[in-house]
């Protein structure tokens, strides 16, 4: 069951995905000749007056196949013959449909349970947080200038930045941080909004042997504030977009000054079914909302991922044929569509090997 979830939840991805090419295709008049979800030999289709709608033994991928889209084609409905700004809008209605998806869910889950705070809870002794003057109950704010508005912002901070200076501002509440007994009725442990008087530290981070990256010494409360309006909801929930971009980004500028391994940073979509997995199972026993936020997280992350990855300027990616599009509306004549199609394909084998290679060490994490 946790297997078929997790599978439904790529499959969710990867048909709004597709949707949108489908959608803006159609909106701008051009053939769609196959709408798929997943990859490989067809289980079953459906003909309809002008697209055959299939789904695919595989279920981490699927297509849209625009009429010409890959050369000329005299159909004055094929892709190629469509305006420039027609055909950008279709490539890049994936991405953009993606992060619909994860907005959607962002406000979800920000409406359900809140968004999480930088609230300290404790600081080790020893290490460079306590040392720095940091205390149970202050509220991280900002560092290096960067405001922070819950735990995971600080946490990804550090990670991204390793073993740097940080300043560290934050707010110390006046009067101290209430017991979880005494604190106001349906709040736990913290009074939220509280005013208090502000300081400016600054911590180094040290390595930890134990947890493998550089660390403060600081734990959090797990502690989340429900938004008092909608104005509120829809900021918190854009937060948690921008919160996915910043991370993907981040791991990218990390992998890439290998600062962390391929095979740690990158999971595959066997592995990830298998993450995916685990964490409903974990979470089952708690009731049915606890399961649906959990799969919510995730249908979130890898939607914003997908759309972020996408954009990249990748040959045979949608951020690929973006670069393509731009230099043609910019030179004012497309670039001849045989090197491009060269270009595309070669950036597909290597996507292909790549895809390969992340497969291999997803079953060799297993033994």
């Amino acid at each position: 069951m946790n297997i078929i979830l997790a599978i439904l939840v790529f499959g969710l991805i990867v048909l709004i995905h597709e949707f949108g090419h489908f959608l803006l295709a159609k909106m701008n008049g051009i053939g769609v000749v196959e709408f798929s979800i997943g990859m490989g030999p067809r289980l079953f289709s459906i003909q309809g007056e002008e697209t055959q709608y299939s789904i695919k033994a595989l279920p981490f991928g699927g297509s849209c196949m625009m009429l010409g889209e890959d050369g000329s084609e005299s159909d004055p409905k094929a892709f190629n013959n469509k305006s420039v700004l027609a055909r950008i809008s279709v490539i890049f209605a994936g991405p953009f449909f993606n992060f619909i998806l994860a907005f959607i869910f962002a406000v979800i889950i920000v409406a359900t349970l809140g968004h999480d705070t930088a609230y300290v809870y404790d600081t080790l002794e020893g290490t460079p947080a306590r040392e720095a003057g940091l205390e149970n109950g202050d509220i991280i704010k900002k560092i290096n200038g960067k405001t922070i508005v819950g735990k995971n912002d600080v946490i990804l901070y550090v990670a991204a930045h390793p073993g740097e200076p940080l300043d560290v501002t934050y707010l110390r509440p006046e009067g101290g941080t209430p017991l979880e007994g005494s604190a106001p009725e349906g709040k736990k442990g913290i009074i939220p909004y509280a005013k208090g008087q502000m300081y400016t530290t600054t911590i180094v981070p040290e390595y930890s042997e134990e947890n493998g990256g550089y660390k403060m010494g600081v734990s959090f409360y797990g502690y989340y504030e429900k938004p008092e309006n909608f104005l509120e909801l829809m900021g918190y929930s854009v937060n948690q977009i921008q919160f996915c971009i910043r991370s993907t980004f981040d791991s990218l500028k990390l992998l890439f000054t290998g600062q962390v391994k391929a095979d740690e940073a990158v999971a595959g979509p066997v592995r990830i079914v298998s993450m995916i997995g685990e964490s409903v199972g974990e979470n089952r026993e708690y009731g049915l909302t606890s399961t649906l936020l959990t799969l919510s997280n995730w249908c979130l992350i890898l939607s914003a991922t997908l759309g972020i990855m996408n954009l990249l300027p990748i040959p045979a990616l949608d951020g690929g044929r973006l670069v393509f599009l731009v230099l043609e509306g910019l030179r004012g004549k497309p670039i001849d569509r045989e090197k491009e199609g060269m270009v595309h394909l070669a950036g597909f084998a290597v996507l292909m090997v790549l895809m390969v290679v992340v497969l291999f060490n997803d079953i060799r994490s297993f033994f």
